[in-house]
């Protein structure tokens, strides 16, 4: 997959500019959707692969949906192509399990629905202004990256549920870099004192990165690379799904009610750990960093270790602080964008970097793979930042905020660069697995 350049901060850019980097955001989700629909046949692009995901072919007429009425209707004023289908496709109208239930447009339906979208979009996005003090929608493009970023959200997801699924593999992917052989130091100490968190200048930031403000965070360490299968194994053979007093009380029962004994789509065979991935079963690689566990695992294990998962405002002071300047980067290794040198990203490959991969993307600090590679858990709830404003619906953001929910950060191989920053935020319930989540360790300085 190609990467698409996220906006840079600093000087406003020029409408131009901005319209180019629109169209390459948009351009680069589409051709990410066409490859993650069109390597499956129809009786699969309408089948339910698992109840906790959509079909994909609702997340095909989905992406087509949004971007009608919000670069269509709201940007450019135009009448509906298909109003009576927005039902179907409001992601809140309708829960997962009962979407296949539903009369949703056919494969070929949806595909001329998207592509009937997107080329009224492109003329739209040729003529709207997207600089100055405009509409918000159209400040910057922000509508256009907004969209795009739905699009790559909803490509993340289809690539979860084409690891759901069953059957051979329809996906391929080069291996990602090995790591560097230098011993890394096993954690990195973060300095106390206050940080910028958030932004108020990054042009396609989501409301709740927003605003900045300060924090004031304690020294504390981190772990320089996400917590790997190997270290994860060693929780599991010293029992850690046998033993109550590592686990959160919901945690402990969510083990019991479903007999967990290791990381979603792991299993043993012949004294051998071997796990299943996009269609292949292979061992599992013990310096890969640990997939597809939940809050309650990652919290279990950090427990065990003698250590805490990081708070949300650690992580990013940890991914952002530069103490030598005393500002916040953009990402770990500074303001440029991301590059193949410096982070997994884009399903440019199929599975997280070893731990130790990526030096040119660590920190001031000395943490790597902070971005790409898996989505990390962090102790925090997902709550809004003082100051937070929703926009351009309450629906993106705050319905979520609340204990319900914790936040993960850093984004994972299946994330798109537009649509991750050292400020994005995601969130789950914290009982989720299929995701591509991991999680590093921390403790008090």
């Amino acid at each position: 997959m190609t990467d698409t350049p996220a906006p840079h901060t600093g000087p406003e850019l020029d409408a131009e500019t901005l319209r180019g980097r629109a169209l390459a955001a948009l351009l680069t989700a589409r051709e990410r959707t066409a490859l993650l629909t069109d390597s499956v046949d129809d009786h699969e692009l309408t089948a339910q692969h698992s109840p906790l995901m959509s079909p994909l072919v609702w997340d095909l007429a989905h992406i087509g949906n949004q971007e009608e009425l919000w670069l269509l209707r709201a940007v450019g004023g135009r009448e509906a192509i298909r109003p009576e289908i927005d039902g179907l496709y409001d992601a809140f109208e309708h829960p997962r399990a009962s979407r296949p239930s539903l009369p949703l447009l056919a494969p070929a339906e949806a595909r001329t629905y998207a592509a009937d979208v997107r080329g009224r979009a492109l003329d739209i996005l040729g003529g709207a202004p997207l600089h100055g003090g405009g509409p918000p929608l159209e400040r910057a493009g922000f509508a256009f990256g907004m969209v795009a970023q739905h699009e790559q959200q909803h490509d993340e997801t289809m690539l979860i549920t084409h690891q759901l699924r069953s059957g051979p593999a329809v996906l391929s992917a080069p291996e990602p870099p090995e790591p560097e052989r230098a011993t890394l130091p096993a954690e990195a100490l973060v300095p106390g004192g206050p940080f910028t968190m958030g932004t108020s200048t990054e042009p396609w930031a989501l409301d709740n990165e927003r605003p900045a403000h300060r924090r004031d965070v304690a020294a504390f360490h981190i772990d320089t690379a996400p917590v790997t299968c190997g270290a994860y194994r060693r929780f599991i053979e010293d029992g850690g799904y046998a033993e109550e007093r590592w686990w959160a009380p919901e945690g402990w029962a969510m083990v019991r009610e479903h007999g967990l004994t290791a990381p979603l789509f792991w299993h043993r065979d012949a004294g051998q750990w071997l796990r299943r991935r996009f269609g292949v079963t292979e061992p599992v690689p013990a310096e890969e960093p640990v997939l597809h566990v939940s809050w309650y695992e990652a919290d279990a294990y950090a427990r065990w270790a003698g250590r805490r998962l990081p708070t949300e405002p650690e992580w990013e002071k940890a991914a952002r602080h530069d103490p030598a300047s005393g500002r916040s980067l953009r990402y770990p290794w500074g303001d440029e964008d991301p590059t193949p040198e410096r982070a997994n990203l884009g399903q440019r490959h199929l599975r997280p970097a070893a731990a130790g991969a990526y030096p040119a993307g660590r920190s001031p600090a000395g943490a790597g793979q902070l971005i790409g590679d898996v989505w990390e858990w962090t102790s925090s709830d997902f709550l809004p930042y003082p100051g937070f404003v929703a926009f351009p619906y309450r629906e993106y953001s705050e319905v979520f905020f609340g204990p319900g929910h914790k936040v993960l950060r850093g984004g994972s191989f299946a994330v798109d660069p537009v649509a991750c920053r050292g400020t994005f935020r995601n969130w789950d319930l914290p009982v989720r697995r299929q995701i591509f989540s991991g999680f590093r360790t921390a403790r008090d300085a």
